[in-house]
């Protein structure tokens, strides 16, 4: 058991809300015709946050599907949901925030006779102290808008027994002089951010993230500008797998899983669903058979990819 779990990789896919509608369609495809995909990939997680969520950060989010209808899709097919909770900029009077709450106590409920989970992506240690009190079922993830480039620092991040898993910068992907350092304890919380399409040497990303967290409080702030160079083209997959810490599925299967790394985060919530269509194709789907999962789902008339 122990060796199997060494060698899959396991997915945490974004858009728990925002792109309800895609992964109706696609988890059933991925259950049923599990011939089409990688067999030594797993779905791990889907994460996401809700429009109008003043707990949310990362990105804004505009996900408007219902919570119930969410919540039972994930519980049907035993996928993890995550509630990207990773605001930096909560106080007190936050915490009592209806929304929020209604949320936490519908996703932590687990049924009867189960041992499925559901987790929250954080960033508040004043919003993990309430939940770990009040919502004492989740499972918690430190969320790399954490934005901890410093390894030691990271380090510390991982040792700190509130996660399950901890999501580092994503410009420490590579360097494997210190991951190889980590015992298999540590390896099994290290969640790895894969497509980050940011400037490798931008110094703004604390901010960009602060930005998020203003207007999820609903302050009336200006846009977050970012003068890293191609900014302005906007997320380009062909542009994130260019850069020097993109980790792709060849890096994964050969060098991470070996390794005994095996927890692999897609980011996306602000795409649409088209690219996160790509996404699925690229990290699950076996080459010879991209083209007909893309046609299932593409053929679909009820499915806006746009």
């Amino acid at each position: 058991m122990e060796q199997k779990q060494k060698n899959i990789a396991h997915y945490h896919l974004p858009g728990l809300f925002e792109f309800y509608e895609l992964y109706r369609r696609f988890l059933p495809l991925y259950f049923q015709h599990r011939e089409y995909f990688y067999e030594w990939c797993e779905i791990g997680s889907i994460y996401g946050a809700p429009e109008d969520c003043i707990w949310g950060g990362g990105r804004v989010g505009f996900g408007t599907a219902n919570p119930e209808a969410v919540r039972n899709l994930m519980h049907e097919y035993g996928i993890s949901a995550r509630l990207t909770f990773s605001n930096s900029l909560l106080q007190e009077e936050h915490l009592s925030d209806k929304k929020c709450n209604r949320l936490c106590a519908l996703f932590e409920r687990q049924e009867e006779g189960t041992n499925h989970r559901n987790g929250v992506i954080i960033f508040s240690d004043l919003l993990l102290e309430y939940l770990r009190e009040n919502y004492p079922g989740f499972y918690f993830v430190s969320s790399t808008t954490k934005v901890l480039t410093e390894f030691r620092q990271f380090l510390d991040e991982l040792d700190r027994k509130e996660f399950c898993y901890v999501v580092p910068d994503f410009r420490l992907n590579k360097v494997w002089d210190k991951w190889d350092t980590l015992s298999q304890e540590q390896k099994n919380k290290v969640e790895f951010l894969c497509n980050e399409c940011c400037f490798v040497g931008c110094t703004d990303r604390k901010a960009c993230y602060e930005n998020v967290s203003r207007k999820s409080l609903g302050e009336n702030c200006p846009d977050h500008r970012c003068a890293a160079p191609g900014a302005s083209e906007g997320y380009r997959f062909s542009k994130a797998m260019k850069s020097p810490m993109f980790i792709g599925v060849e890096d994964i299967k050969n060098t991470y899983l070996p390794k005994g790394f095996t927890n692999f985060k897609i980011e996306g919530r602000g795409l649409g669903s088209a690219v996160i269509l790509e996404f699925l194709l690229y990290y699950t789907t076996k080459p010879e058979y991209q083209m007909t999962v893309r046609e299932e789902i593409y053929l679909d008339n009820q499915l806006d990819l746009f």
